[in-house]
């Protein structure tokens, strides 16, 4: 199922998801921070830095603030690799499996809602 958007009407419908989230004291988080998240929760595990740092194009340092900042929030956790203690395996969490359908349905509200136009423009 396609949705035809223009790109105003695409800025305007993340622009009432994030606002809600505001609204309603969610977790603060960056356009990193909830990249990273979306990408743990919506693709296929197992996810480490490097993994994560290949897909997302940044470098394993910011990777890894990301995750810190998540972990502290539950919202991912950190696993050792029982077969390679280096390699740490980033698995998803209640908390953030929760938080993530809570957002979905902030942005589903958003884009039911008749008003996605935007007379900025």
């Amino acid at each position: 199922m396609a949705i035809e958007l223009s790109e105003i009407q695409a800025l305007n419908l993340w622009r009432q998801s994030i606002v809600s989230s505001v609204k309603i004291d969610a977790p603060d988080l960056s356009a990193r921070q909830m990249g990273l998240l979306l990408t743990v929760y919506l693709t296929p595990p197992h996810h480490t830095v490097r993994g994560l740092a290949k897909v997302l194009n940044i470098s394993k340092p910011a990777v890894t603030r990301a995750i810190d900042r998540l972990s502290d929030l539950g919202m991912v956790r950190r696993k050792l690799d029982e077969n390679d203690r280096r390699s740490v395996h980033i698995q998803r969490t209640v908390r953030g499996s929760v938080f993530l359908r809570e957002f979905g349905e902030l942005v589903v509200r958003a884009a039911r809602s008749e008003d996605l136009e935007t007379s900025a423009y």
